[in-house]
């Protein structure tokens, strides 16, 4: 019998994935937590994969015919061990947020006290933030960034976990634009007996290509997503200690998730092979490297960044000493106008909602895949001045539009 699309085709959701084919090739796409995926990323999760059903693990499956599922999560759980040097890993979760639950599921128990960055201060939603499960199930204690230099204070982080004694203290986060070194968080945690976890969300492809310190020697658990920096499919990973190997696979699964999406996983796997060749170390330095330029090319246009600057793949941009009138939320809107798709931040101690925000959280991974430097990155920043300084004249953002549809043609991330 034939499929009803062979008959009658569904050409309202293909003429809308052209149109985002378009947009995301014909404008800037600095969104930090995106980035473009190779198309053998994308053809291992279109493929018949997503039609099995595979609940369970390599050789204990509930269901039949999972022979060659077994073997593709295999090698993606063999591949990323290898290129993070981890005892064990758990390749099923869907997102990083799940990532994060899951081990705390395996390793907490609810209301168990648990440091994390404040979300406001460059912190995840799964950090304990109270609209979220985490902050729900666990006693989260917030650390926060110093008013001076907008950086992690470890000195600060060691008196919380003296005073509060948590279970687990968790680094990482979400919109902070500078190195963590995991080795601090590891001697606080032994200090005081805790366990200690390290969400490489933003930077596991930094951490792959060598371009950031990598946590796994330290962490008990370290999770992460798949997609951002390290530029594989949209899903997440955990990695562990193997003395936690069996309580965070049951976290997953059956705690969890049900059905592991197997489609997705054989991308994982395409993901952690190409981040082991030898290019995928010269891409992740030139991600930091052009985060570098673009921020002193912001600076230069007048912008205030937090903390002054980046060591990563990012930059949280102050608007106020730009415009004082400029609000986040505004300026991504406009900018969108202009073909310049990021994101309004807070920024620390924020005193507009995040809803509205005071700032702008920008990112270099996309860009980079397009083959864009440290000049390209000067350009954009002009750019972005340009639109904001004139978003009420729809002739100038009109403009900047056309500047930047030639500027990404100059570098087609697809044939």
């Amino acid at each position: 019998m034939p499929f009803p699309s062979d008959t009658h085709p569904d050409t309202e959701v293909f003429d809308l994935i052209d149109q985002e084919v378009v947009r995301q090739t014909t404008g800037l796409q600095l969104i930090a937590s995106e980035n473009f995926t190779s198309p053998a990323v994308m053809r291992a999760v279109g493929s018949v994969l997503t039609n099995k059903y595979s609940e369970g693990y390599p050789g204990k499956r509930y269901y039949g015919g999972n022979k060659v599922i077994d073997s593709i999560e295999s090698l993606a759980i063999s591949r990323v061990k290898d290129l993070f040097g981890a005892d064990h890993a758990n390749v099923q979760p869907h997102s990083g947020a799940n990532a994060n639950m899951c081990a705390y599921q395996a390793l907490l128990q609810h209301g168990d006290t648990v440091l994390g960055l404040s979300l406001d201060h460059g912190g995840h939603l799964t950090h304990g933030s109270p609209v979220n499960a985490s902050g729900q199930l666990y006693t989260f204690i917030p650390y926060k960034v110093t008013p001076g230099d907008e950086r992690i204070d470890m000195d600060q982080v060691r008196d919380l976990a003296l005073e509060h004694r948590p279970r687990m203290i968790v680094a990482g986060t979400t919109s902070y634009p500078r190195r963590i070194d995991p080795e601090p968080f590891r001697a606080i945690a032994d200090e005081v007996g805790a366990l200690f976890l390290f969400d490489a969300a933003h930077i596991a492809g930094l951490i792959a290509g060598g371009a950031h310190p990598n946590p796994v020697p330290y962490a008990d658990v370290v999770t992460f997503t798949t997609h951002k920096t390290l530029r594989g499919p949209r899903g997440g990973c955990i990695l562990s200690r193997q003395v936690h190997a069996a309580a965070i696979d049951k976290a997953v699964f059956p705690g969890w998730q049900g059905g592991p999406l197997e489609h997705v996983i054989a991308g994982k796997a395409v993901a952690f092979f190409e981040a082991a060749q030898p290019s995928f170390g010269d891409y992740a330095k030139q991600i930091v490297r052009n985060a570098s330029a673009l921020a002193e090319a912001l600076v230069g246009q007048g912008f205030r960044l937090v903390s002054g600057g980046t060591d990563n793949h990012m930059m949280v941009v102050d608007l106020r000493s730009f415009d004082a009138d400029l609000t986040g939320k505004e300026a991504q809107a406009i900018l969108d106008e202009a073909g310049i798709t990021l994101n309004k931040n807070t920024i620390p101690d924020d005193p507009r909602s995040p809803f509205v925000t005071s700032g702008l959280r920008i990112g270099t991974p996309s860009v980079t895949t397009q083959g864009m430097t440290e000049p390209e990155m000067a350009r954009i920043a002009e750019l972005i001045a340009l639109v904001l300084r004139k978003r009420a004249d729809a002739g100038a953002v009109g403009a900047a539009r056309a500047d930047v549809a030639e500027l990404c043609a100059r570098f087609p991330v697809y044939s």
